[in-house]
């Protein structure tokens, strides 16, 4: 039975949907099937970074209001056979998504994958809400900055009491930082969080730092998931990061993107 594992952040533009891909494809490289589904209704990108947008036929939408079974809106990734994507509706708003509808698209998964990998939309409502009510994990995805912080902080309120696990009095559903756009020169000069105070902030383990990489940039706009790119030190970093999802005892470390010589002429400059 699959585990539902949701990639959430109160704020937006902090690589949410970079994130799911990234995990999910690093998930599916290491041989489990996995399926990442979009709640972001309305918006819908998961699937460019996914390279998959000219394929979408049915969608998460479609499949809940039983205009489509799940078979005919999963996509397989043709890099990954065991990767699919459920994409969702471009036309539709949040309230198209429902709870039992949502819940039962979530069961039959369960029966086909090994992870089911929820890509929450920005904010604390419905959508958002929807995607991390039926989680078993959260990763919460979060930038150097204060109102990133104080936004995850925020999730991690809704994780402990708003789920289906915090209603049934199982427990907390299970969290994970995961660091993204970290630059340590600007951390060094005051310009962005360090990572203690941010742990000590946020108060749950940290699952991976990523740094500020032009490699994530140029991923999502080929529309390929930059754990591909395993000589980049981002998709490095997302490795790592799916490793110890999967309970791994790795290091942690922070590797700054390398510049070239163009580049570092610039910012002495500047």
């Amino acid at each position: 039975m699959a585990k539902i594992i949701v990639v959430t952040s109160g704020k937006g533009g902090v690589g949410k949907t970079t994130s799911t891909a990234a995990i999910g494809a690093g998930l599916a490289m290491r041989g489990k099937k996995t399926v990442v589904i979009d709640f972001d209704v309305g918006l819908r990108n998961l699937d460019m970074i996914m390279g998959c947008e000219r394929r979408v036929v049915f969608d998460f939408i479609n499949v809940i209001q039983g205009d489509a079974k799940i078979k005919q809106a999963l996509i397989t990734d043709r890099r990954l056979e065991n990767l699919s994507i459920l994409p969702t509706s471009q036309t539709r708003d949040k309230d198209a998504l429902t709870k039992e509808g949502v819940e039962k698209v979530l069961n039959e998964l369960r029966e086909q994958f090994d992870y089911i990998i929820c890509d929450s939309p920005a904010g604390i409502e419905r959508g958002a809400h929807l995607a991390m009510y039926y989680a078993d994990e959260a990763v919460v995805v979060t930038n150097p900055e204060v109102s990133s912080v104080r936004d995850s902080d925020r999730v991690l309120g809704l994780l402990s009491a708003k789920t289906n696990r915090a209603e049934k009095g199982e427990g907390e559903v299970k969290s994970h930082l995961l660091l993204t756009r970290y630059d340590p020169a600007r951390v060094a000069r005051g310009e962005m969080m360090k990572v203690d105070d941010i742990l000590e902030i946020l108060s749950i383990p940290l699952l991976g730092i990523i740094p500020e990489s032009t490699a994530v940039l140029k991923a999502s706009n080929v529309g390929t998931p930059v754990t591909f790119d395993t000589k980049s030190n981002a998709g490095k970093a997302y490795e790592d990061a799916v490793s110890r999802l999967i309970g791994e005892q790795l290091e942690m470390k922070i590797q700054p993107e390398r510049q070239g010589l163009f580049q570092r002429l610039l910012r002495r400059t500047a």
